[in-house]
């Protein structure tokens, strides 16, 4: 009796044993699934850190369809299908760095994030796109105004025209009334000579 006692108490240590044994490498799998996921999400923080508040959108091939946004879940999927992603870079046309404004490769991009940057970008083109034609009409209207002159231009320049007729004309009529006031000054230079003259000859008769 003593033996079968014996015996059923080493297999219930065993048993035991065993159960520890399992018990702790479920502990220890747990252990890791929780490094790894405080590892994934350590990598995902220094990769927005880096990144600060740009853009991403997560394209994938095989589905079309747009990431979740929970962390876990994305870490996960974003483990698996690397390979099945396609990273786009959109540049900036006046940036001369290698930094991209969509880094579609991260997994924290929503639609939302997505729609807002679109909305801002056609925002920021309309406003450009009006000044720009606006600086065109004041190009367009400079250049018409040098090209051709104004009507008050015109009018003053025939004014001006006017006036120089005019001057013409009196300068003309100065010129006859100076050449007749000189023929008269020399026929009467000439009837003072006859007179002074005639003035000799009577004081020699006398």
């Amino acid at each position: 009796m003593s033996l079968f006692k014996r015996t059923d108490d080493r297999y219930k240590k065993e048993d035991r044993y065993n159960r520890d044994d399992k018990s702790d490498e479920r502990v220890v799998d747990r252990s890791k699934e929780r490094s790894k996921d405080r590892w994934m999400r350590t990598q995902g923080d220094k990769r927005t850190s880096r990144k600060h508040d740009r853009k991403v959108l997560v394209v994938d091939e095989s589905t079309k369809s747009w990431a979740d946004t929970d962390s876990e879940s994305s870490s996960s999927s974003s483990s698996s299908s690397d390979s099945e992603q396609e990273e786009v870079h959109c540049l900036m046309a006046d940036q001369t760095s290698d930094d991209e404004v969509f880094d579609f490769s991260n997994v924290e991009f929503t639609r939302e994030d997505l729609v807002s940057a679109l909305n801002d970008m056609v925002k920021e083109y309309r406003k450009l796109s009006h000044s720009f034609e606006e600086v065109k009409a004041e190009n367009s209207d400079l250049k018409n105004s040098l090209a051709e002159p104004s009507a008050v231009e015109l009018g003053e320049a025939d004014s001006l025209k006017i006036e120089l007729s005019k001057l013409t004309a009196e300068n003309e009529l100065l010129r006859e009334e100076s050449s007749e006031l000189k023929a008269e000054i020399e026929s009467l230079n000439e009837l003072v000579s006859s007179w002074n003259q005639s003035s000799r000859s009577l004081h020699k008769l006398q």
